[in-house]
């Protein structure tokens, strides 16, 4: 193979893994005419179609899927050799790239990071905040965060926070006139901020528990949100109970802002999860996050 052959083929793969000539050229740093040009010229070398173009998307044909499932693994493996040669260098350098949810980077990543990537000026962090679940795995991330039940079985999965609860919620205002919910179908007769979930887009289920029986109750009311942050402000607003992880709230609880209800009915379940493949081999910058992150309470 000769080596612009390598560079084409490295060319071809972004564009399919990005399923956009734009976003690939981007990626690459190079420009679209010229990444265009670099895919034609690998396809008349091989003499096959590679890509199917219109004005709205690429996609693959058959020959160029049969590449890509020839290309992903061997590249990873050339990535996994790079990474353990980094071994021989005196300080661990190279790029992490994790994907999480806001949450968790607010509270465990950033933490953690800012204290390694002091230490370590060579190392870089990429962090892609995102409330979906994300094949990490399909998107080239090294890691991912999310809460331990959410951790595919096929996953290394390290624990780096502590158990959670959620909480149930409502201004004082909002609650003044009104019955406390002393069981969760009592949520019935109030109003509620329904969260629409990213990944399948269906309403959170608000997970109930109790004398180790489990109860998920949907709730109502006239407000449905994708976003915790606006979730909260109508919430202190006065619009309705919404429910939140503990810690989210537990300042503004604190200070008399937000009042709990239901508080027996939420038993702690497992925490935030840093997980990746199984099959990785761990670079020495990895490894470093992995130890900053591991949780030792």
């Amino acid at each position: 193979m000769r080596r612009e052959e390598l560079g084409d083929l490295t060319a071809f793969l972004a564009v399919a893994e990005e399923s956009s000539f734009t976003r690939a050229a981007a990626k690459l740093g190079t420009s679209q005419s010229a990444l265009s040009h670099t895919v034609r010229r690998l396809e008349t070398g091989l003499g096959v179609r590679l890509l199917t173009r219109t004005t709205r998307k690429v996609a693959l044909t058959e020959a160029g899927g049969q590449l890509v499932a020839t290309l992903r693994p061997a590249f990873d493996e050339i990535d996994a050799k790079l990474a353990a040669l980094g071994e021989l260098r005196e300080k661990p350098a190279g790029t992490i790239r994790i994907t999480t949810s806001r949450h968790p980077a607010e509270t465990i990543l950033w933490p953690a990071l800012r204290r390694l990537i002091r230490e370590y000026p060579d190392i870089r962090v990429e962090l892609s905040l995102d409330s979906a679940l994300t094949d990490i795995v399909a998107e080239r991330y090294d890691a991912g965060v999310r809460l331990g039940e959410q951790v595919a079985k096929d996953m290394i999965a390290v624990r780096i926070g502590p158990e959670m609860r959620m909480a149930v919620v409502g201004s004082p205002d909002y609650l003044v006139d009104r019955p406390i919910p002393e069981t969760p179908h009592d949520l019935t007769h109030h109003a509620c901020i329904n969260l629409r979930l990213p990944t399948l887009g269906g309403l959170y289920a608000w997970e109930f528990g109790k004398d180790g029986r489990d109860l998920n109750v949907r709730v109502d009311g006239q407000l449905i949100l994708n976003d915790p942050r606006m979730i909260l402000a109508a919430v202190e607003d006065g619009f309705g109970l919404a429910c939140f992880p503990e810690d989210q709230v537990a300042e503004l609880m604190a200070a008399g802002r937000l009042v709990r209800v239901l508080a027996d009915w939420y038993p702690p379940f497992s925490g935030y999860h840093l997980y990746y493949p199984s099959r990785r081999q761990l670079a020495p910058a990895f490894a470093l996050l992995v130890e900053a992150l591991r949780y030792r309470g």
